[in-house]
């Protein structure tokens, strides 16, 4: 004998299964009810199941506000339900299960259904590509070959409309279609793709037959087993599961059991010899056995998964481009395009920012002369493309050498080196950059590119500083603090004009040494130690 099974589908909720073991059920918003449904759309009394004297089950509306919906047709009168049928009670979804009960004695449902439950079809994917369309000869029925010539003509379909598909969510609109169509017994299905490469499925979208009151990938994704969606990743395998509660290859699969899962197909999604993603479905009940060696549905399934691959990978290399685009336009505001290509190639961004780290640098902060005075007797307009074309001639040297720009902070540079590439030489790039600017400032001033001649003040630090992107979640800057950074900045200011003072530390790194002689030791504010501070020997030549 059977018994019937409601599974339950509430928005936000896990699905629950409840069996009905009497022959009237009745389903409600109060507590008298056999099963209490406590939502505002529900009625004090909204539907009965009850089975007649044939022991045939049926459905009827109890006057119902919102009424029942039987397969999304309204129930006027009591109708007949079967196996596989969805009942909607407001936004609740429920699907009807005939399982067997405990009387063995008929041997029709014995041996033609019950040797079925719990088996789990597992196949190599990759024998299941051609298996659905490969003919029997005359042995294969009319039936067979007309089902195959139709499934053929749909995966053509799919083949031609995938190339003209611009987003994942036509690519699934696309599958969905064929599968709910040549799948009768598929209730949801689920996209799942690897989007990073990283070997973690994401839910990319889903769909159910039967409308739900929301988008099934915004609705909830409770209903996926991410058990046997990592099964088919990882191993490569196609599955199809009769009855996965009752299989022992399932044992101890928590969220096999909690969910109430049955009847899935899942399969992988291959782009040559990489698995990029998985394609699932699920009824949420007992799918009708086949013979695990030519199985039309998993094969046919499988074959949809072989044509997607190739889109969800274009989709997927596509995702990966845009996003090194942001990070690299984000890094070129810092960097050399040279660094900025060796970052991205090493894969030292992570989630487009750089991790703060201690490094061992050489800051540089470069300052104009009496800008300020020269900007009282300019207009903001002429401020602003005076300041663009000095830092736009500036840089060129920072870049040059390899440094990397932290910040302008008004009319001066701030500038480091030896990070987030270390660089052993990092002094004397930073001062291979400073002689670089002043000589470059020469000439401009020499060919009176400005209004009135600049002056530039340059001071270099050397030692260990942290490096990396700091700020909040609105706002992050790539920068550099510590006690190195901070005397770098004092030092600036006693920098004579048109000139670069470095500090012993700095001069300590260099290896070449010459063209530097010792200006005097100073006290800094904050730093209780004299700091010998060394001077270019002349004005750099023109």
């Amino acid at each position: 004998m059977t018994e019937l099974q409601l599974h339950i589908h509430i928005e936000g909720q896990p699905d629950s299964t409840v069996k009905v073991a009497k022959d009237e059920f009745i389903i409600g918003r109060l507590q008298d009810c056999d099963l209490c449904l406590n939502f505002s759309a529900i009625s004090r009394y909204h539907t009965r199941f009850f089975k007649n004297d044939t022991g045939d089950w049926h459905i009827e509306d109890l006057g119902s506000t919102n009424g029942t919906l039987l397969n999304q047709v309204q129930v006027k009168s009591p109708r007949k339900i079967a196996h596989n049928d969805f009942v909607q009670l407001g936004d609740i979804l429920l699907s009807v299960d005939f399982c067997l009960g405990n009387n063995s004695d008929d041997s029709e449902m014995e041996t033609g259904f019950f040797n079925m439950r719990g088996q789990t079809i597992l196949r190599n994917a990759e024998e299941l590509q051609q298996a659905w369309i490969q003919a029997d000869g005359a042995e294969a029925s009319s039936d067979k070959q007309q089902k195959a010539i139709s499934r053929l003509q749909h995966l053509v379909e799919i083949a031609k409309n995938l190339n003209s598909a611009e987003s994942i969510e036509a690519i699934f609109e696309l599958v969905e279609s064929i599968v709910f169509k040549e799948l009768t017994s598929i209730q949801r299905l689920a996209l799942l793709v690897d989007v990073e490469g990283t070997g973690r499925l994401r839910l990319i979208d889903a769909a159910a037959r039967h409308e739900l009151p929301q988008k099934m990938s915004t609705y909830t994704s409770s209903w996926i087993s991410r058990s046997i969606c990592e099964k088919v990743f990882q191993d490569k395998v196609a599955i199809k599961s009769i009855d996965a509660q009752r299989d022992a290859r399932f044992e101890g699969e928590n969220s096999i059991v909690s969910k109430g899962i049955r009847g899935a197909l899942a399969v992988p999604l291959w782009d040559g010899n990489q698995v990029v993603g998985v394609l699932y479905a699920d009824a949420n009940l007992t799918l009708k056995g086949s013979d695990a060696s030519n199985d039309d549905d998993l094969s046919f399934f499988s074959a949809i998964a072989n044509l997607v691959a190739y889109s969800v990978q274009r989709w997927r290399l596509n995702q990966k481009l845009q996003a090194e685009a942001k990070i690299r336009q984000k890094l070129e505001r810092y960097h050399s395009p040279a660094i900025v290509q060796q970052l991205i190639a090493v894969g030292a961004v992570d989630g487009g920012r750089l991790k703060p780290v201690e490094a061992d640098i050489s800051i540089i902060f470069a300052d104009l002369v009496g800008f300020s005075a020269m900007s009282e007797r300019m207009s903001p307009t002429q401020i602003a493309q005076l300041l663009d074309r000095f830092f736009e001639e500036m840089l060129k040297f920072v870049f040059a050498t390899g440094g990397t720009l932290d910040k302008f902070i008004g009319d001066c540079i701030m500038a480091f080196f030896g990070a987030p590439e270390p660089q052993s030489d990092h002094a004397d790039r930073a001062v291979a950059a400073a002689i670089g600017m002043l000589k470059r400032l020469d000439r401009l001033n020499e060919a009176k590119i400005w209004p009135e001649p600049l002056g530039l003040r340059i001071a270099i630090n050397s030692g260990k500083a942290v490096v990396g992107d700091v700020g909040s979640s609105q706002r992050v800057d790539y920068t550099v603090l510590g006690a190195t950074v901070n005397l770098a900045a004092r030092m600036e200011t006693i920098c004579p004009p048109s000139e670069c003072v470095i500090s012993e530390a700095t001069y300590r790194k260099l290896k070449k040494r010459g063209g530097f002689f010792l200006m005097g030791e100073y006290q800094f504010k904050g730093i209780k130690r004299p700091i010998k501070v060394m001077k270019t020997q002349r004005r750099p030549s023109k």
